[in-house]
């Protein structure tokens, strides 16, 4: 795939961040109104906008960590003033300023995209980048940022206008109408089932066991998103999906979603940090446990070290093969390290099984399998009576050791969709 960065020397690149709450607002939807409006008063804007996730164990995100960019191409330094005025009056009136987690960012940039704000932009996706070097970067860079409240979200602005897309996948986002915020979606669940049916796997994560997973559960603006590995397919998905609403608009967004993009390969649990995500190899040290709330969790370690691996109850049906792994298993885990110093699976490959047996009571010489006559009391047939004394090796060595079948096979295995990360990828997309 090509890289999709942006590179006209006219062009200003605009970055959105952090306008969105728990409680309602969708930053793609302030980016879509925007650029709406940029158009309305004669600017074009270049391209499809980008929708890039960030880390997803940012301790300070809001909802899914998404930030937006975009391109305007502009023909006079007066048209460039003209335009940033209306995006910053319009991020200051639709931002959910009264939210204290909310704190808005924006960047205006019109170079080039450098090797530095590339590596920057992977870093916030990967990593904890502080306000104060992304600030900095920009400074140096000359680009333009307006901070509303604390305005953390220029973190995640410069990082939307940088972010390089060597794999790249789309999501169109269908909006409500306003008078509809907060109420329960009217989306037709047979239609797509049937538009899943016709359109994956150029579309995903459509259904999970047999149920819609394309509307979200938050009081925001979408109505529902359809993922697919380009724009016509989107697009193709989105007129078979019926609805019992209006629609206000739709528009299509490039996007790092499903790419694995904020993975890291590292070869040393020791080396693992809080809030990053890897790709770890280890072999299973404990044998796999439920806990309360139906989470699975065992121990992963390496010559470095162990680190606790986590099975959340959200990821359903995933829980039975982490519960079939056993002490001396191969495997690599994909996931991210949480609050806890957890690591939260997202996918897991079973590189080999080790054997695991099962110890049985001696069988009498009468051909009875014989019975325990209670602790350290040796064995008693319970057909002809038969006795074999406790208190010698023989106890341990008369047992039949058998190897048992396991419920797993060596693989790959993944989470659901309804359980699945934005930037976690699917298995389908190979």
């Amino acid at each position: 795939m090509n890289n999709h960065n942006f590179d006209n020397d006219f062009s200003v690149y605009v970055g959105i961040d952090d306008t969105d709450s728990a409680s309602g607002m969708c930053t793609t939807y302030i980016c879509c109104v925007i650029m709406d409006r940029l158009i309305s008063c004669g600017f074009r804007v270049d391209g499809p906008p980008r929708l890039i996730r960030l880390n997803p164990f940012a301790p300070h995100k809001t909802r899914g960590n998404g930030a937006v960019s975009f391109k305007i191409v502009l023909k006079s330094k007066k048209e460039v003033e003209q335009a940033k005025k209306i995006i910053r009056d319009m991020v200051g009136n639709l931002a959910v300023m009264g939210d204290p987690k909310t704190n808005p960012g924006l960047v205006f940039y019109e170079g080039k995209i450098t090797p530095e704000l590339q590596d920057y932009a992977i870093r916030t996706i990967r990593t904890i980048v502080s306000q104060e070097e992304a600030e900095k970067l920009a400074g140096n860079l000359g680009a333009d940022i307006f901070k509303y409240k604390k305005g953390r979200g220029v973190i995640g602005s410069l990082a939307a206008i940088g972010c390089p897309l060597t794999d790249a996948t789309y999501e169109l986002l269908a909006y409500r109408e306003p008078a509809n915020y907060g109420k329960k979606r009217m989306v037709d669940e047979d239609s797509v089932l049937g538009m899943n049916q016709k359109t994956y796997p150029n579309t995903f994560d459509n259904v999970d066991d047999g149920y819609m997973t394309i509307t979200p559960h938050t009081p925001c603006p979408v109505l529902y998103g359809i993922r697919g590995e380009t724009m016509g397919a989107v697009e193709e998905a989105h007129k078979l999906v019926k609805v019992s609403e209006p629609i206000e608009f739709f528009r299509v967004f490039l996007t790092n979603q499903h790419t694995d993009m904020h993975l890291q390969n590292i070869d040393a649990i020791s080396n693992m940090k809080q809030f990053q995500c890897y790709i770890v190899p280890g072999t299973v040290r404990t044998q796999p446990v439920v806990i309360e709330g139906g989470h699975v969790i065992f121990v992963l370690e390496d010559e470095s070290g162990e680190v606790e691996c986590a099975a959340y109850e959200p990821t359903k049906k995933f829980r039975d093969v982490v519960r079939h792994l056993a002490p001396g298993d191969q495997v690599i885990v994909y996931g991210g390290i949480g609050n806890k110093g957890t690591l939260n699976v997202e996918k897991i490959k079973i590189t080999s099984l080790a054997p695991v047996y099962e110890y049985l009571n001696p069988i009498c010489d009468c051909g009875k399998r014989m019975k325990s006559a209670g602790k350290g009391k040796g064995y008693k047939c319970p057909r002809c009576g038969s006795k074999m004394p406790t208190g010698s090796e023989e106890d341990v060595e008369v047992r039949e050791k058998r190897e048992i079948e396991r419920m797993i096979k060596p693989g790959f295995y993944e989470v659901p969709p309804s359980a699945r990360r934005h930037l976690s990828k699917p298995l389908v997309r190979g």
